[in-house]
């Protein structure tokens, strides 16, 4: 197949009229040639670390939808279902990927559980990622979340990274805040990348020190205003990347986006190209071609080098979209699950406490990180309740593996006036996590997740609306289109309820997320993410 439009040369900084000619997915020869086409042919786009889970979209369903905003391949930490499921669960993502025309590149989870401040579903050890690594599917070491255990040398840690080097496999990193001589200690470990930046000074840190890093902007942790500012200087060791994706954000645009973004600000076309397209397949040396001689045909039409709106996308030569309409098809699966607690009362949601002051926690918008703040508790009859005029509502976390009491903290910035909301995607660990005004609210939403077996919620006095979730209570059995509009309902619900956070549910599964700094609650209880220890809500 021959085809013509202006060729974008990354590698050398030009751009020029040809035609390229790929048989059997494979670019056989691209030629410098006059015609009046005018489109541009540049390689595919990469998301360089990406949950495809928190899409609540299978990976074949996934696909369906990135490759219409030009995606052509991912890096995937399947580390939320293997939270579920363990190595079971990666094995179903790596083989429900396979079956369509999509380059997924999955990582073998180093933190399964991220800790042992919670409960989780499945445990991954050294041997575990040994054998994983093994397995010509799995193209690396997925983010090291225990940064402590890095630090302090822990033995099983060490082990995991081990393995990484004996594969000569790149190992991920994940470490929000971390500077000086304790960054170091973890770049020396081997670690080569970080999608947890917040700020400029922490990138460029980190960059020179030689970590690769990301430019992440997903639907809840947005830090590309923060870091563009990097890319002209060192555009060669960064990369763009999603992490978490809603699938009501995903029908709208995935690193597309982003381009478009980065070119807005003046920067050259080039250097953007190069972190969406180029940097991640050489970092993690992918299967995915860059529009080169000999190369897979992996590559998309866009309008222009401006909007990048997406024309065509083709991988290893299939036309896998044309004329607005996604050309992969519905693939048949079996859904698989890990739900075992009973419903609850509402009494199991007391707090039993006459104390004057608690420890709440401070969630912000755009960021994984929170605030630990001091404010004043609300007793009532006995109870700590949540304080619906200053906007500090009671949360909780319930074992979906086992039947445990709740546990209980309270939270700022979720804005609720009404109702609750309730999620069984918990990041990562994905116990149930809800907020609510009330403990009847909260207990009814959280028993609307029980019945369901996994999913996202929302009740008011009069309404309970679900999103069920089946495949392993994170991810639908519906395609994109379906669950994304139920998605955007569901949201719609929650901010009408009072919320003010852009992405109220992803927020939220982040409360639960112990090793991001710096106040979280785990189905154990209240935790410092500073300190790696529990701490009392109550304060005398």
């Amino acid at each position: 197949m021959i085809l013509q439009g202006n060729i974008v040369d990354i590698q050398n900084k030009r751009i020029y009229k040809g035609e390229i000619t790929f048989v059997n997915g494979k670019i056989v020869s691209i030629q410098e040639k006059e015609h009046q086409v005018n489109q541009y042919i540049i390689p595919g786009f990469v998301d360089a670390h990406i949950h495809i889970e928190s899409s609540m979209l299978v990976p074949s369903e996934f696909a369906k939808l990135a490759v219409t905003h030009g995606t052509v391949s991912t890096v995937s930490d399947p580390h939320e279902i293997a939270n579920v499921l363990g190595v079971k669960g990666v094995e179903f993502m790596i083989e429900n990927g396979k079956q369509v025309p999509f380059k997924f590149n999955f990582g073998a989870p180093s933190c399964v559980p991220a800790t042992d401040f919670e409960s989780a579903g499945a445990i991954i050890d050294s041997d575990d990622i040994k054998v994983l690594l093994e397995n010509p599917d799995i193209k690396y070491l997925a983010e090291m979340m225990n940064y402590p255990g890095v630090l302090f040398n822990d033995d099983e840690v060490m082990k995991k990274i081990a393995w990484a080097k004996y594969f000569n496999k790149p190992i991920d990193g994940h470490a929000p805040g971390l500077r000086g001589k304790d960054v170091s200690k973890y770049i020396r470990a081997g670690i080569t990348t970080d999608h947890e930046c917040f700020t400029f000074d922490e990138a460029l840190e980190k960059l020179q020190k030689g970590m690769k890093i990301l430019i992440r902007e997903g639907s809840a942790a947005k830090n590309f205003d923060a870091l563009i500012d990097l890319l002209p200087e060192h555009f060669e060791n960064m990369m763009f990347c999603s992490d978490d994706k809603h699938p009501d954000d995903l029908i709208l645009g995935h690193i597309n986006q982003l381009c478009e973004r980065a070119v807005a600000k003046g920067i050259d076309v080039f250097k953007v190209l190069q972190a969406a397209c180029v940097n991640p397949v050489k970092h993690y040396n992918l299967d995915v071609g860059l529009l080169q001689k000999g190369d897979d045909a992996d590559f998309i039409v866009v309008q222009d080098l401006r909007t990048f709106k997406t024309l065509q996308t083709y991988i290893k030569g299939e036309l896998v979209f044309s004329d607005g309409k996604s050309l992969i098809q519905n693939i048949a699966f079996n859904n698989l699950n890990n739900f075992n607690c009973n419903e609850k009362d509402v009494t199991d949601f007391r707090v039993e406490s006459s104390a004057k002051e608690i420890r709440v926690i401070e969630a912000l918008e755009g960021q994984l990180v929170t605030n630990a703040l001091i404010e004043k508790a609300k007793e009532v009859d006995g109870n700590l309740v949540s304080n619906v005029k200053n906007d500090i509502l009671k949360m909780t976390v319930v074992n979906r593996y086992e039947n445990q009491k709740p546990s209980v903290a309270f939270i700022k910035n979720f804005g609720l006036l009404e109702g609750a909301i309730a999620s069984s995607v918990g990041h990562d660990s994905h116990n149930i996590i809800a907020v609510g005004v009330s403990d009847e609210a909260i207990c009814k939403a959280v028993n609307v997740i029980i019945k369901n077996k996994g999913g996202i919620c929302a009740v008011s006095n009069s309404e309970e609306k679900i999103v069920s979730l089946p495949v392993a209570g994170i991810m639908s059995d519906k395609d994109g289109i379906t669950i994304g509009k139920q998605y955007a309902e569901l949201d719609k619900m929650a901010k009408s309820l009072g919320s003010k956070l852009h992405a109220p549910y992803m927020t939220l599964s982040f409360m639960a997320l112990l090793v991001i700094p710096s106040l979280k609650l785990s189905d154990k209880g209240l935790f410092n993410g500073n300190t790696f220890k529990f701490v009392d809500l109550k304060l005398k």
